[in-house]
């Protein structure tokens, strides 16, 4: 599998840019439209290992930057995820950030000013962040709840990158390249896709990603049939919906006609 980033727009020169000027970057996006691969590829571009969280509901201050713990009878600090990345001059990133705790996410505050200093006040240490540090977060706005909503005060302290699906040639192109699929199927995963995150609008629910492509094209050059792969792995977890999971697969059908499905 390679490892190879697909830009879509000018991303990855706005993510090096603000690399360079020491600005916390924000992505935005649907899921699976490449936001975590983008944060891989410019960890290995910039030369900086990369410290991923998962955020959710359970994520607290200590889980971040560290906690005291017994170790061999002593009590010791050990570094969190994040104060370690500091240390490092890591990327750190942040995954689904509006999942976290408000009061969980309130040690991010000094990082993402001028001051870009951590604050371990159970330690009593201050960490200065290097200039090869660099915070990302990111999130999907559109289909977040609307109790968990980041403050406009938290979002301005980012500079926000939108991120969307490649437009369908290259998304084509990527499916191909994860996968070694041949390029005709590949072509019809990603029309299937397209119509589907069309009619999401009038259905309200979650569009096909292209990870749910390479995963379907995984499948097919495993041997698997075109509408078998695409049924489990596009269309099953879109909705439990009867009538709506048939007219998905009406769709499929039609795009993945003449794939000797």
């Amino acid at each position: 599998m390679t490892e190879t980033y697909f830009s879509a727009r000018d991303e990855v020169m706005l993510f090096e840019q603000a690399f360079r000027q020491r600005v916390p970057v924000m992505l935005t996006g649907p899921t699976g439209c490449g936001k975590t691969r983008l944060v891989e590829h410019m960890g290995l571009l910039l030369g900086r290992p990369v410290v991923t969280i998962s955020c959710h509901d359970d994520l607290t201050s200590s889980d971040l930057v560290g906690r005291f713990m017994v170790t061999g009878g002593d009590v010791v600090w050990t570094d969190g995820p994040l104060t370690w990345a500091v240390k490092a001059g890591a990327i750190c990133y942040l995954d689904e950030v509006v999942e976290a705790r408000h009061d969980s996410l309130a040690v991010l505050h000094s990082l993402t000013d001028h001051r870009r200093t951590l604050y371990l006040d159970r330690a009593g240490e201050v960490v200065r962040a290097p200039a090869e540090f660099m915070l990302v977060c990111s999130y999907n706005p559109a289909y977040r709840s609307s109790l968990k909503e980041l403050k406009p005060s938290f979002r301005q302290r980012f500079a926000t990158l939108s991120m969307n699906y490649l437009p369908p040639d290259r998304e084509a192109e990527v499916v191909v390249a994860e996968t070694g699929v041949a390029l005709p199927v590949a072509q019809r995963l990603v029309r299937c896709a397209v119509a589907i995150r069309t009619a999401q609008e009038a259905f309200h629910f979650e569009p096909p990603s292209t990870r749910v492509l390479v995963t379907a094209a995984q499948l097919i050059v495993s041997g698997a049939m075109k509408l078998a792969a695409a049924d489990a792995c596009i269309l099953a977890p879109l909705s439990t919906d009867g009538a709506i999971s048939d007219g998905l697969r009406e769709i499929a059908a039609a795009c993945l006609a003449g794939a000797d499905i």
